[in-house]
């Protein structure tokens, strides 16, 4: 498996028009939502991050097939509104085509919070792992990744500074989420891994 660090590929029809999001470091944004259909038919409802200039350099439109690659970044939330970790994809391409649905992840990076096993209530096995995957400038994406059967058990054995590399997607899960004032449906973004290995200690980062 190649050891990249960062990267997705996705494939799927605009579900919002883009919107204003923010400014950085004189460069202005915007975000809309993609929806990625899996092979099951469940759709992934994916947020994108787009720069003014690619965005201006691509006409885009609701319900248009969307081609996006880039890498996934994670934001701390300390508005105390809603979810705490937002992910998001910060697209570096963008463009309009005509293909199949696609949704492929590359991630290299560094375990760091204790693997969390547990099995689904048809007994099927998970691990939840924090991976961080590092990129330019000093800073650090946290990036919440779910691995399955054999692997879940594997890697729930790994300890906190352990490098992996993963293949995967990014998929969206509703759930829903209790509060003081009642219960509010909330949406979990995680990376579901297809394939994965523990890198040696030569490739380790």
């Amino acid at each position: 498996m190649e050891h990249i660090l960062n990267h997705i590929e996705l494939c799927g029809t605009l579900a919002t028009a883009p919107e204003y999001s923010h400014e950085n470091h004189g460069r202005t944004f915007y975000r809309f939502f993609l929806d990625v259909e899996r092979l099951s038919g469940v759709l992934d409802t994916l947020q994108i991050v787009v720069s003014q200039e690619l965005l201006s350099a691509t006409e885009v439109d609701y319900g248009q097939c969307i081609a996006v690659t880039g890498q996934i970044r994670s934001f701390n939330n300390r508005s105390c509104v809603g979810r705490k970790l937002i992910i998001s994809v910060y697209a570096e391409t963008l463009e309009v085509c005509d293909r199949e649905p696609c949704n492929l992840v590359n991630l290299t990076g560094v375990i760091c919070k204790e693997p969390v096993f547990r099995r689904t209530p048809l007994g099927r096995e998970i691990c939840d792992i924090m991976l961080a995957v590092n990129r330019p400038y000093h800073r650090t994406d946290y990036l919440p990744c779910i691995f399955w059967g054999r692997t879940a058990e594997e890697f729930s054995q790994l300890s906190i500074g352990t490098s992996i590399c993963l293949e995967g997607r990014l998929q969206s899960r509703e759930y829903v989420k209790m509060l003081e004032t009642g219960s509010e449906k909330r949406t979990a973004y995680e990376i579901s891994a297809i394939s994965a290995e523990v890198l040696q200690p030569e490739y380790a980062l």
